[in-house]
């Protein structure tokens, strides 16, 4: 940054090395100074594409997605036809959730070419969201070629789908606790292709998924087993030729005796009439997109307004402590601390009548469960929960409700507590019913 700095006060009328600066502002998470940055440069270079094609993309990062695809507009018109320029573009209307502009706007990209990985995989993306499975699990595969690839790459043979006839294949487990939840229900059919299954799992997973028909859990990011073939768990919808009409159920979980216990205990019996409510208000803080898909506790206290809701937090990690800042703990119940892995939430889960989150791996684990879970995601979620309806066929028990507006959960919580509020009635209604 100081180099461009220098140059700006030996040049104040750089319009591109204010650009500059903008990016290296916005890589800082300093967004209003990197739209001062940009909007100075084409103050001073007001036909340069490259600029504008800057101001979109940051644009869209602070959910001005009109104005977005304003900016990438003017780019394109600068400069028809460039790669760069385009792929930005493509990048801006997706995250816009403008899926088909998108797709548009990716075809006129591949018959420019070049077909690059990075280009493929925003293709996936797209194609996955509006629920173009077939060629979108295929695009999908694009992903270990990108840069923001980060996981470990499986040495050996990779299996094609087609029967394994005793072969022994290795399931490299990718992504998060979410994605292994989500994926673990294809351990069934590539059992069914006679293998003898080496299953990489994480310990926070390995009771809850217990009661998978694998020959060995091998644990995350340990040796290598001796294999025949090997998969990405994430590959498996790829390879088992998942379409929209074909996703097959969750996975069946385990949930060992000694969890259900404890669950007991912490829980105790519940209360005739009263709803318990689990609420979780953030995933992982170390997901690159958690600051989106995430809100605080604070948004979540109004639950606790409806007449006839209790609270029960199994929030975990660093937001867990937002807890603290409240002035007494009979508001809501804290589980967090009783939970030791992804089986002690089931077993919690099971003893509650409904969750509400934001998106994380425990919305996987609650809709594996069957449990209620209401689903609050952000205004271009995971693909896994498509574009626009209230529910996901990958999880039958699971209510969405979307932001209308990117980062504005004002709407999403108003409708959640009416929702809960219709609830609470209901119940009191059926046990003053069943107590005439």
């Amino acid at each position: 940054m100081q180099a461009t700095e220098e140059t700006l006060r030996a040049n104040p009328r750089d319009g591109g090395a204010w650009s500059t600066l903008g990016i290296l502002l916005r890589r800082l998470g300093r967004i209003d100074e990197a739209m001062i940055c940009h909007r100075r440069g084409l103050e001073f270079d007001p036909g340069n594409a490259g600029i504008w094609s800057n101001l979109g993309n940051l644009l869209t990062e602070a959910g001005r997605h009109d104005e977005a695809a304003e900016a990438h507009a003017q780019a394109m018109r600068l400069v028809p036809d460039n790669p760069q320029l385009l792929f930005n573009a493509v990048i801006g209307r997706r995250k816009a959730a403008a899926y088909r502009e998108a797709l548009f706007l990716l075809d006129k990209a591949v018959a420019l070419g070049p077909v690059t990985p990075a280009l493929c995989w925003e293709r996936a993306l797209t194609l996955l969201q509006v629920g173009e499975y077939e060629l979108g699990f295929r695009e999908y595969e694009a992903r270990r070629h990108i840069a923001a690839y980060r996981t470990r790459p499986t040495p050996g043979a990779a299996w094609d789908g087609s029967p394994l006839n005793g072969k022994r294949i290795f399931l490299s487990t990718e992504q998060g606790f979410g994605d292994t939840l989500m994926a673990a229900r294809y351990v069934e059919l590539v059992k069914a292709r006679g293998g003898r299954i080496l299953f990489e799992c994480h310990p926070e997973l390995r009771r809850v998924l217990g009661g998978l028909p694998v020959d060995e859990f091998v644990p995350a990011g340990s040796d290598f087993p001796e294999f025949d073939v090997q998969a990405s768990q994430m590959s498996l919808p790829y390879l088992c030729g998942t379409t929209f009409d074909t996703i097959p159920p969750p996975v069946r979980l385990h949930i060992p005796p000694e969890a259900r216990a404890k669950a007991a205990r912490v829980l105790g019996s519940a209360e005739p009439g009263i709803l318990r409510v689990g609420i979780i208000w953030s995933g992982r803080v170390t997901f690159a997109d958690n600051q989106r898909r995430a809100t605080d506790l604070s948004r979540f206290l109004r639950f606790g307004e409806v007449p006839g809701v209790r609270l029960y937090s199994l929030q975990k990690g660093p937001p867990e402590e937002q807890l603290d800042a409240l002035s007494s703990r009979l508001l809501v119940t804290p589980l967090g601390p009783h939970i030791d892995d992804f089986a002690d939430t089931a077993a919690m889960l099971e003893k509650l009548d409904l969750l509400i989150m934001t998106d994380s791996s425990t919305a996987h684990l609650a809709g594996s469960l069957g449990t209620p879970v209401w689903n609050l995601v952000q205004y271009m979620p995971y693909w896994v929960y498509g574009d626009r309806t209230a529910g996901t066929p990958w999880y039958p028990s699971m209510r969405l409700f979307r932001q209308t507006s990117d980062q504005d959960w004002e709407p999403v919580f108003q409708a959640a507590v009416e929702g809960l509020r219709e609830l609470a009635r209901a119940r009191r209604a059926a046990v003053k019913s069943c107590g005439a």
